[in-house]
């Protein structure tokens, strides 16, 4: 017995001896770090004279989508080719003058809103002369103007489908529809030919206090921003009055079919910071508002009467100027801020701090997405200047803080790992593929998450619907079915639905 004791011992001392236990750390997947880089940077100017840009858009094709354009207080419409990374050290009228395409001047006024259309042939520029006009940008020709506003014009959206069809939205407190096909015989006096509106909805955001003065009545009623929803048939307004968005039936415009707002039982003291700005994200599911109240807040088009599903802060919008705007894909929101930062915050992280962009030397105000390249965008500030970001995400493969050992069999390392493998070696290319030592892996084209994207279908009339369940709708039975995305803005023939069953008005606040 003592004999056998003795050779136990013997053995598991041999068994020691030969380090059997030793493995390396397990390495923990960090998923995907993003940043964010500055890759160029313009100055706007002309005739030597530094002016300050108003708003920005990239070309929404594929094709043009490296051409930006920016506006600015003097007027003019600039576009500028980003294809080639800028030196962004080099002098900022070296960059303009190596990237400019072309500019132009498209008003006497400050042009406070552009939008491409027709594949990106023309550009509409929204003025504070009270007009929008229509531009053929290879020949830099006016081919009409849009008139019937009373104040200058904040914001302008083309419909989704139908790029004839532009909402637009006035200091004088209405949103009007427009349809580029209907021109009159009227000419103005440079001999432009003359649009007038089809229709729209004066007033559309007007509070108790907007009658007490004439004044106060001008500040209040302004609409900051409107969108065209991807429904085809709704266009949602905000206004500088307070923060409720409201939603809008374009087939009967008698009333909003819809609001909401940050807090949906709030009263009217609660909820009186204005807006400044409204974008939605590729698929039209997500709509985010910049609040004056510091706050980006995140809505879900199907279930407005929620309120906001989430709300971001860390940046500063004490003006009307200080925009945001969703990714396309919706990874991502960029605002710009009054203390002359641009803030980057992760959709899906809301708690989490954003990225802070610090290049600009004063308030940062426009910013707009490339809808073509991932990550790309575009921001501009009173400081004169324009500047390129893109998103570089890489995975990274950090070892874990502790030693993570797993308990193995007492076998030698090199049979367990013949064993592991029916009986071959592993090759030292195996080996290292699960080696701790890679450390970081780029990724050229990261696949961030995205929300389901919202087939338009032409022979249905496409509605929203407010009892949208992504948990349900990811059950495949005949009842989630009815309720993703996808079946309600495309409803079955069957079921004659009209936006008012998908749209439920929340209670009205005055």
């Amino acid at each position: 017995m003592a004999m056998d004791t003795r050779s136990s011992q013997s053995l598991f001392t041999h068994i020691t001896s030969k380090e059997l236990f030793r493995v390396r750390k397990r390495p923990r997947m960090d998923g995907f770090v993003s940043a964010f880089n500055e890759i160029g940077s313009l100055a706007v100017l002309h005739n030597a004279k530094d002016t300050i840009p108003l708003s920005l858009s990239f070309c929404k094709t594929a094709k043009f989508a490296h051409i930006l354009a920016v506006s600015d207080e003097d007027g003019y419409v600039s576009l500028f080719d980003t294809r080639r990374k800028l030196p962004v050290t080099a002098n900022f009228e070296e960059n303009t003058e190596d990237e400019k395409i072309c500019n132009w001047v498209s008003h006497q006024n400050a042009v406070f809103d552009i939008c491409w259309i027709k594949e990106d042939m023309q550009i509409l520029t929204a003025s504070g002369d009270q007009t929008i006009k229509l531009w053929d940008v290879q020949e830099q020709k006016c081919l009409g103007v849009l008139t019937g506003h009373t104040g200058s014009v904040k914001s302008m959206c083309s419909h989704p489908t139908n790029a004839d069809i532009i909402v637009s939205g006035s200091r004088d407190g209405s949103f009007r529809i427009w349809d580029l096909r209907c021109k009159s015989t009227a000419k103005s006096r440079r001999g432009e030919v003359s649009l007038c509106s089809m229709g729209g909805v004066n007033g559309a955001h007007v509070s108790s206090q907007a009658r007490r003065t004439r004044r106060g009545k001008a500040a209040s009623m302004s609409i900051t921003s409107v969108l065209c929803l991807k429904d085809q048939v709704s266009v949602a307004t905000a206004g500088a009055v307070d923060s409720v968005l409201k939603f809008w039936d374009t087939r009967n415009l008698k009333s909003s079919v819809a609001q909401t707002c940050p807090c949906p039982q709030s009263t009217e003291k609660q909820s009186l910071h204005g807006i400044s700005s409204l974008s939605q994200d590729e698929s039209g599911l997500l709509l985010s508002a910049s609040c004056m109240d510091n706050r980006i807040y995140l809505y879900n088009t199907l279930q407005l009467e929620k309120g906001p599903l989430k709300s971001f802060s860390g940046c500063r919008i004490e003006s009307f100027f200080v925009k945001s705007a969703i990714s396309p894909d919706a990874s991502n929101i960029v605002s710009g801020s009054s203390d002359g930062n641009a803030y980057v915050w992760k959709v899906d992280k809301p708690l989490e701090d954003p990225t802070i962009l610090k290049t600009h030397d004063s308030e940062v105000t426009a910013v707009n997405w490339c809808s073509s390249e991932i990550g790309k965008f575009a921001t501009c500030s009173d400081d004169f200047t324009v500047r390129v970001w893109n998103k570089n995400s890489y995975v990274s493969r950090t070892q874990c803080a502790s030693a993570v050992r797993r308990r193995v069999m007492a076998i030698p390392s090199t049979e367990c790992k013949m064993l592991l493998n029916n009986g071959q070696r592993y090759s030292k290319t195996d080996e290292d593929a699960f080696s701790p030592d890679h450390k970081l892996h780029p990724i050229s084209s990261p696949t961030p998450i995205t929300p389901p994207k919202m087939n338009i279908s032409e022979g249905h009339s496409n509605q929203l619907s407010s009892g949208f369940d992504p948990s349900a709708a990811s059950q495949k039975t005949p009842e989630s079915s009815l309720k993703s995305p996808s079946s309600v803005l495309n409803p079955p023939s069957s079921l004659k639905r009209t936006i008012r069953d998908y749209f439920t008005a929340s209670p009205r606040t005055f």
